[in-house]
């Protein structure tokens, strides 16, 4: 299984950094890496991709979303609010929204304070949000 590995602070000799690798991602193979549960899990996102991918471009990152949010045990404990058509919008639902989608980005955040993206920078970080 393919996992993303985040800038370790310079480790490797044959690479050269001057922040010692700060935003740095890479993928590795780790043949043995997850459960039969988590492959079955990546193997679907595989298939959903491939499936989708003249429909929809983006890969939405799911590897790494599958892998960040596992290590940090993330759980969203907000729940999700629905706005029918012609309802009004209230403050506290801007709020609960809001504090969820922040949750939710916290746990994609990486180690070093980056978040990992295919098309990582200001003008590219749509696939991480893409569903």
């Amino acid at each position: 299984m393919w996992r993303l590995k985040i800038g370790d602070g310079g480790d490797d000799p044959y690479i050269f950094s001057t922040n010692q690798f700060v935003g740095r991602q890479i993928w590795e193979f780790d043949a043995d890496a997850g459960t039969a549960e988590e492959r079955s899990q990546v193997e679907a996102a595989r298939q959903h991709f491939y499936s989708n991918r003249f429909r929809i471009k983006p890969c939405a990152d799911l590897l790494s979303r599958f892998q960040l949010i596992r290590e940090k045990k993330f759980r969203q404990t907000i729940g999700a609010i629905k706005i029918e058509d012609g309802q009004e919008i209230k403050k506290e639902d801007v709020r609960k929204t809001l504090r969820r989608a922040a949750d939710y980005m916290a746990a994609l955040q990486a180690s070093d304070g980056h978040w990992p993206a295919q098309n990582a920078g200001p003008m590219f970080f749509l696939p991480p949000l893409v569903s």
